[in-house]
């Protein structure tokens, strides 16, 4: 396939190249670019909705990354993570989901280019670019597209687009310093430094350097820091219980004990941890092995360059560079017993490892093998620390030509994992202890320090992901129509898209315990042309047409076709719309060589012991190369009321159709089918489940819908300075899909059948300038929801308070003082998680810092 790739890129080039030289020159005229489209154009509002967030703004709202700032957008409905989300092979990560319909559905820019996804895939199909690994300090504005824009920017826009501008000239030296904690147990305290410098002008000197640092370093937020969580009792919360957990135990039977209390272990009334149990167990508090949020040390820099080559030609590079490290606990001491597993690599499956004592074991008093199942506490707790790398280099030159507007670069970027874990078990030296009786599971104390070591095990797992692009583009006014000039815009571009995340030495040899995978061994090429059309109808009324041609060399062809239009009814009314057609290619874990190995929790009504509890089980979850894409129609339509220069009120609505949404069948309709599908359950002696086999298919349709409320307003106050109101409000109308194959679809708005989709989320800001002061409130609300699983028990809504007092000391300084969720409010408790859902909360409770900017 690389033939054609080439050839096709080479042909839209060439194809513009005769168009170039035959135009007439024109003179420039100053117009911008907005995210959505290629056209340069002078209106502010275009045909589709657009939410600017500029630098003071940002500044405002007093979040410390580039992640806390876009995630708190009202179109974040959901499905999206942070670093809270400690589980999943991308810890320390964050990523955006607009419209709940998850990360790889929206397409994060730099500058209007696009930059490499995170090393690895979140839980184990998710490509999405890191938030965290991109600067802050350089930011100017950020733009969001809050409609599908596949025909302009690719398959990943289906949800939307987020473009995140950088300085392209800055003068003088901007420096900030800020400090702050959280109020919560210990206090989780956080400290950043920024420096932003640049020289020179493109008009002035025919040059502009602009390079920016950041750094930011964050303690670890562990679950025994905050106060209510701290003993896992929530029995005072609806369906809530003493959430301990059962160990070290024989015969598979949690009341029949294995020694007694040591270490961490206490006799706990087996009914409080699982409901309808009688008798006693020996169990320990997970919190003194659950981090909430990693602790983190973050680098990055940007440096920006552009020279004038001549009154209508440029030349720019730059160069992104992020350091991340999260360290955090990744769980208790490893629990031996059912269910204990090994990699086997010959096989592609798991080896079942029996954990039975046998006769003559010290902690073995009778005459027969005993099944047990133990923790190994004296081992430690279970580490885990990731380090990633990120760049982006990229060099182009715009500039104008016979009339012409073009942009050309080439640039890659790319993401690098290591992650090292530590304290977990050696598989071979556990069989020989066991079988030799050298450990003690019962008196872990009187275990020898050279034994310890011969079962602990710490492993290297890389991952890395790249991203080659040539991209090019070329617009001008073809014509002058009797209503204005008729636009146009072409291009092609071509990439190249590379994953290559492996496992460790000691999983894919069988010594590592309870391994988790997730091996991806895929390149893909996709080569583009595009092409793109203004047309004025009449005065105050324009058509925006555009089309796409993707090929991808691993499934074929796809073409997204999109119409917009923008009607300027009055001075004071906008009304616009836009229909499109897009698709999202399989993601190189859903169609490339991939396997992973992951482990979550079901409810089996036909388990022997806790029918109706949770259970851990392992997934097994496969590619599948037949993969079709997902085909997505995209409706949105929009009004925008202006009665004053200083009032603006714009109502969005937004419908998003998703043809053979790429998924694995859900767990609970395995096990619902197992005597028709037997082969995808796997279960022990006592008829456990042990393992869940899965494979991605195109499962079926899904259908989102919402509305989006934009509300500005400017107040002045005369001698009292100015008060500005902002706010967004996001309503979703509609989230279907089907819980199984074949099945109609369900609504999951407003409940947690696919994930938390609440039905309102909103940001409301007021920000009063008077004086030296800049004095900034935002409150953040999060709407309740249903559960699912348990019907009649609803998640409590939940609003915040941000507030930020800027004082301008001096001319050059700046003192800020910021404090987030002002009233310290608790997120809601949610029984379907262990606490509450982290995609739509934070553990940190109420947090306030000092911020000092100095600019000379």
């Amino acid at each position: 396939m690389q033939q054609p790739l080439h050839r096709q890129l080479v042909l839209a080039i060439a194809a513009a190249l005769p168009l170039l030289a035959a135009a007439q020159e024109t003179a420039p005229i100053d117009k911008v670019v907005i995210t959505g489209s290629n056209i340069r154009t002078t209106q502010k509002e275009g045909a589709s909705a657009v939410q600017v967030i500029g630098a003071k703004e940002i500044a405002a709202s007093g979040k410390a990354s580039i992640a806390d700032v876009i995630r708190s957008i009202a179109a974040n409905s959901g499905n999206s993570y942070n670093e809270q989300y400690t589980g999943s092979f991308s810890a320390g990560t964050a990523g955006l989901s607009l419209r709940g319909i998850g990360q790889k559905n929206t397409l994060i820019l730099v500058n209007g280019k696009r930059v490499s996804p995170y090393a690895t895939a979140q839980d184990l199909q998710e490509v999405f670019v890191d938030l965290n690994s991109l600067p802050m300090a350089a930011v100017q504005r950020i733009e969001v597209l809050k409609d599908g824009a596949s025909s302009v920017y690719g398959s990943d826009a289906v949800a939307g687009v987020v473009n995140i501008i950088l300085y392209k000239e800055f003068s003088g030296v901007d420096v900030t310093g800020q400090y702050g904690g959280s109020t919560e147990g210990t206090g989780q305290r956080e400290k950043s430094a920024a420096l932003q410098t640049g020289f020179g002008t493109l008009d002035g000197d025919g040059y502009s350097v602009v390079f920016s640092v950041d750094a930011q370093q964050r303690d670890t937020l562990n679950q025994t820091d905050v106060a209510w969580m701290r003993g896992s009792d929530f029995r005072g919360n609806p369906s809530g219980t003493l959430a301990w957990t059962p160990t070290n135990y024989i015969n598979g039977n949690p009341t029949q004990l294995l020694g007694g209390v040591q270490g961490p272990l206490q006799l706990q009334p087996y009914g409080a941890i699982t409901p309808g149990k009688s008798g006693q167990v020996l169990a320990f508090n997970p919190a003194e092995y659950r981090t909430l949020i990693p602790g983190i040390k973050r680098l990055h820099a940007a440096l920006r360059g552009t020279v004038k080559l001549n009154d209508h030609h440029e030349a720019y590079a730059d160069l992104l560079y992020g350091h991340s490290r999260a360290d955090q606990t990744f769980g208790a001491p490893l629990t031996v017993g059912s269910g204990l597993r090994a990699w086997n690599n010959a096989k592609q499956q798991l080896d079942n490892i029996p954990v039975v004592l046998p006769v003559g074991h010290p902690n073995n008093p009778g005459t027969t093998p005993l099944p047990i199942n133990a923790t190994l506490f004296d081992l430690g707790a279970r580490m885990k620390q990731d380090k990633v790398d990120f760049f982006r280099v990229l060099a182009g030159a715009k500039g104008s030509v016979a009339g012409w507007d073009y942009d050309a670069s080439i640039g890659q970027s790319g993401s690098k994992l290591e992650e090292t874990v530590q304290n977990f078990v050696n598989r071979y030296e556990f069989e020989k202890v066991l079988a030799d009786g050298s450990y003690n599971f019962v008196d872990q104390a009187g275990n020898s320090e050279a034994v310890r070591n011969r079962l602990r095990l710490s492993t290297l797992r890389p991952a890395e992901a790249k991203l080659t692009t040539v991209d090019f583009s070329a617009t001008r006014e073809l014509l002058q129509l009797p209503a204005g000039p008729l636009g146009f815009a072409a291009g092609a571009q071509w990439r190249r898209e590379e994953m290559d995340s492996q496992t460790s030495t000691a999983v894919l040899s069988g010594t590592e315990l309870r391994p988790a995978i997730n091996i991806i061994n895929g390149t893909r090429k996709v080569a583009a042309l595009f092409a793109e059309f203004n047309v004025p109808v009449v005065k105050d009324l324009s058509l925006n047409l555009a089309g796409r041609a993707d090929h991808y060399d691993d499934f074929g062809s796809a073409f997204s076709p999109k119409a917009s239009v923008r009607w300027q009814a009055a001075q004071w009314l906008l009304l616009r719309g836009t229909a499109s057609r897009g698709f999202r290619a399989p993601s190189l874990p859903e169609i490339t060589n991939s396997t992973s190995v992951s482990y979550g929790n079901v409810i089996d009504p036909r388990d022997p012991i806790a029918p109706t509890q949770a259970r851990g089980v392992t997934n097994l979850t496969i590619a599948n190369p037949d993969l079709k894409p997902e085909r997505s129609t995209n409706l949105n339509f929009g009004i925008v009321l202006a009665p004053s220069s200083r009032t603006s009120v714009g109502v969005d609505y937004y419908h998003i159709r998703t043809k053979g949404v790429i998924d694995t069948e859900s767990a609970d309709n395995i096990i619902a089918n197992e005597a028709s599908a037997p082969h995808k359950v796997v279960r022990d002696a006592q008829g456990r489940i042990l393992t869940l086999y899965r494979q991605y298919a195109n499962q079926g349709d899904r259908v989102v819908s919402g509305l989006d409320l934009d509300l500005r307003h400017t107040l002045p106050l005369a001698a009292w300075g100015k008060l500005t109101f902002n706010g967004q409000l996001s309503r979703v109308l509609k989230f279907e899909a089907p819980l199984a194959v074949g099945e109609p679809l369900t609504d999951g708005a407003g409940n947690n059948w696919f994930g938390s989709i609440p039905t309102w989320r909103g940001v409301t800001g007021a920000t009063w300038d008077v004086g030296a002061f800049t004095n900034t409130l935002i409150w953040n609300y999060v709407d309740g929801y249903d559960q699912t699983t348990r019907p009649g028990e609803r998640v409590k809504p939940v609003g915040t308070l941000d507030a930020t007092v800027a004082w301008k000391a001096t001319p050059a300084a700046t003192v800020s003082f910021i404090v987030q969720n002002l009233t310290d409010k608790r997120p809601s408790w949610d029984s379907s998680t262990t606490f509450f859902d982290f995609t739509q909360a934070d553990p940190r409770g109420r947090t306030a810092a000092v911020k000092v900017n100095y600019r000379f």
